[in-house]
């Protein structure tokens, strides 16, 4: 598998290569070029020389060519999947839903690119004025590894729709769905150029997209370390920033709220895609009243999935991503075992065995009576560990779930109104969810606050923000 620049399969500048392997099993897969500075300004002058012919479409013409690209990425939808499960590790089930809900975000701008006008203002005496959406020119994606394809929708979806050409850098584990994406959409009638995708590391490839002087805006969804790092690079120059940097949303369960629905939802919000989810589940309170009872039928839970290789059936939860993550799972939870933090429910350590040793496999994780120092409570937890700490009331549980630094999603579950509202205005989270964790859909803006981000993805939001005003005032 190659790069992909001006529409065709490039081996790059630079020789090396990256070989992306099976998380679960450590079988080789496939590699990618190893892209340099040369590699992302060839990117660039193809976008370039695309930007032209792009802008001057309609927008409604470049609908038809997302919405065909849609269609052909549900008639692939299997063998999509299949390559993300390889490559990523989550289960088959979730990697199909994935590739469904990138058809699914295409269709969506295709949607409303018969409805996207600009604006008329009557100024009586004064003039006319008509306000237009330009696309910015020539943008920057920069995607990761956990939800690889869904994120690759909201950027290139209303990117492309706006009018923009982009160069799109995948993360080095998971480049390969990106790059068969990228092929379907140039298939469906995008333009050679319009789309290029530079495979390669964050240091070389994805340093060279922030800093070139042509690329208009820049999209980054990862950790808040890295984030920093392209607003430092980003600053002092002309450049628009997205920036989705992750959380630590907290789940609030209160005594009036229906117990299984809560238990099935903390279930799904914290193990699905094995925890390595940016608007998972993180932190869970639970009302004293009904606490015992919660916990229990939620160990029950837990300890009922079956983890393994994501393509074999029954699978529930993969393996991690990698090594690393991994080893960072582990230490966040030796930090409770060692120092006396919490006390481990369930799970708690790796698989191993004949079946698991190849991989990064860490088994569900269930922890309670959480110390407030305790990493688990105050990093993101990015893998399969969930810490439940019960809480008196309201006021307690909207303190402890404002104490975190990040503010991505929260949800709260109970049948109170008052309870609903109360959560809406003072937890800090850039969406509340009410009785339900994790769904996103297009249509709704997406974004964090505090050190969660900058921007929002999704929606006619989204739209906008991969566009620039602009205003012509007719005197008369």
């Amino acid at each position: 598998m190659l790069m992909r620049i001006d529409g065709k399969d490039t081996g790059g500048v630079g020789g090396d290569w990256i070989d992306v392997k099976n998380p679960a099993t450590g079988v080789f897969i496939d590699r990618v070029p190893s892209g340099t500075p040369d590699d992302v300004s060839c990117a660039v002058e193809a976008a370039d020389a695309a930007a032209g012919g792009w802008k001057k479409k309609t927008m409604r013409e470049r609908g038809v060519i997302l919405f065909h690209a849609a269609g052909l990425v549900r008639e692939q939808h299997k063998d999509i999947a299949k390559l993300l499960t390889m490559e990523q590790g989550k289960p088959l089930k979730e990697a199909i839903d994935e590739v469904r809900g990138f058809a699914c975000i295409l269709e969506y701008y295709a949607g409303i690119s018969a409805h996207s006008t600009g604006e008329a203002i009557r100024l009586g005496l004064a003039g006319d004025c008509m306000v237009v959406h330009e696309p910015i020119g020539i943008c920057g994606a920069i995607i990761p590894w956990n939800m690889p394809v869904i994120i690759m929708g909201w950027k290139t979806g209303p990117a492309l729709l706006a009018g923009n050409t982009m160069v799109l850098k995948p993360a080095s584990t998971t480049p390969l769905s990106c790059l068969k994406l990228a092929a379907i959409l140039n298939k469906a009638g995008l333009p050679p150029g319009v789309l290029n995708v530079v495979t390669g590391s964050g240091e070389s490839v994805g340093a060279a997209i922030v800093r070139h002087p042509l690329i208009g805006k820049v999209s980054f969804t990862g950790d808040c370390t890295t984030g920093n790092k392209i607003r430092t690079m980003a600053s002092g120059q002309s450049k628009e920033l997205t920036l989705e940097l992750g959380g630590s949303d907290p789940m609030i369960v209160m005594d009036d709220a229906d117990i299984d629905k809560a238990v099935e939802g903390a279930l799904r919000g914290r193990f699905y895609n094995a925890g390595q989810t940016c608007t998972a589940i993180k932190r869970l309170y639970v009302h004293d009243m009904i606490a015992n009872a919660f916990v229990k039928k939620l160990k029950v839970r837990v300890e009922a999935l079956k983890t393994g290789n994501g393509l074999e059936p029954g699978i529930d939860l993969g393996p991690m991503n990698s090594a690393g993550q991994r080893d960072l799972i582990t230490d966040m939870v030796k930090d409770v075992t060692e120092n006396g933090k919490g006390t481990i429910l369930t799970g708690g350590y790796s698989l191993t065995g004949p079946s698991y040793d190849a991989g990064y496999f860490y088994l569900p994780t269930l922890v309670s009576d959480v110390s407030p120092d305790a990493r688990l409570l105050n990093d993101e937890i990015f893998g399969p560990v969930l810490p439940v700490v019960s809480v008196p009331d309201l006021d307690t549980a909207i303190k402890e779930a404002n104490r975190s630094r990040y503010g991505l999603g929260a949800s709260v579950w109970t049948t109170n109104l008052a309870t609903t509202k109360r959560v809406f205005d003072e937890v800090h989270a850039g969406i509340i969810w009410v009785n339900r964790h994790l769904t996103v859909p297009p249509e709704i803006p997406f974004g964090g606050m505090n050190e969660s981000g900058i921007g929002r993805e999704n929606g006619s939001h989204a739209l906008e923000s991969y566009s620039r005003t602009k205003t012509l005032f007719l005197g008369w």
